[in-house]
C-alpha cells in the first residue's frame, strides 16, 4: 500500500510556513513503515530535536483506478479518518535550504499515525468536514475541508495520473495552520466533529 500526501493544501498553513500558494498540487510519499495504528505511542527519533504535528483528513482508497476523472473520483474512497503527518522540521529546513530533497524528514518510521476510520456517510458533507487536534487537552489545530485549496476529487484525479491507486492506499489531504512541536509525554487527540478518532502518547 502507498501513503500519498498533499502539502500546502490550506492557504493559512502556507502563510504560516512562509510559502507561496501552490499552482499545482504538492505531492510526496511515505512508506508503509511510517504507518502507526491502534493508538500506539509515537517515539521521537534520535535524529531530530524538533518534531512537528500536522493533523489531516486521510482518505482510504476502495478500488483500483488510474487517470481518474474528477467527476468520478468520489467513487474511489469509502472511508476517512484523521491522521498526523509528523515532520522533523529541523531536518526539513536544513535539507530545503541546501536544495536537497526533504523526504526523510516526513517518511521515517511512525511518521504517519492514523485514527479509526468512519464511512463517508458518517462524515457528512465531504466538502465541509470540521476537524481538530488537541495537545494535552487544548485545541492547537482546527480546520474544515471547505478551506482546501484542492478538494478530495481534485486530489484523487491528479495523483491517479501519476500513480495507480490500489485498494487500501491512503491519501493525507493537507493540514491547516497551527502546526507545532511535540515533546515526550504529550497526548495528542484528533477529532472529526465531536467524534474522537485518534488518541495517543508521544514518548
Amino acid at each position: 500500500m502507498k501513503i500519498i500526501c498533499i502539502g500546502l493544501n490550506y492557504s493559512d498553513h502556507a502563510r504560516e510556513m512562509g510559502r507561496a500558494l501552490p499552482d499545482n498540487q504538492v505531492v510526496f510519499l511515505k512508506p508503509d513503515s511510517s504507518l502507526l495504528k491502534n493508538n500506539k505511542p509515537f517515539f521521537i527519533p534520535g535524529f531530530t530535536e524538533n518534531i512537528h504535528y500536522e493533523i489531516e483528513i486521510v482518505l482510504r482508497i476502495c478500488k483500483l483506478g488510474r487517470s481518474i476523472a474528477d467527476k468520478y473520483a468520489y467513487r474511489y474512497y469509502d472511508r476517512l479518518t484523521v491522521g498526523i503527518d509528523f515532520t522533523a522540521r529541523d531536518l526539513q529546513s536544513s535539507l530545503s535550504s541546501s536544495g536537497m530533497p526533504w523526504d526523510i524528514s516526513k517518511s521515517f518510521d511512525g511518521a504517519a499515525p492514523i485514527g479509526e476510520f468512519i464511512t463517508v456517510k458518517e462524515a457528512g458533507d465531504v466538502g465541509s468536514i470540521s476537524f481538530r487536534l488537541e495537545k494535552n487537552g487544548k485545541t492547537v489545530q482546527s480546520g474544515n475541508t471547505s478551506q482546501l485549496i484542492f478538494n478530495f476529487n481534485q486530489i484523487i484525479s491528479y495523483v491517479s495520473g501519476f500513480f495507480t491507486l490500489k485498494t487500501g492506499d491512503l491519501i493525507f489531504t493537507g493540514t491547516p495552520s497551527g502546526v507545532g512541536q511535540v515533546k515526550r509525554n504529550d497526548r495528542l487527540t484528533g477529532y472529526i466533529g465531536d467524534r474522537k478518532l485518534i488518541d495517543f502518547m508521544v514518548k
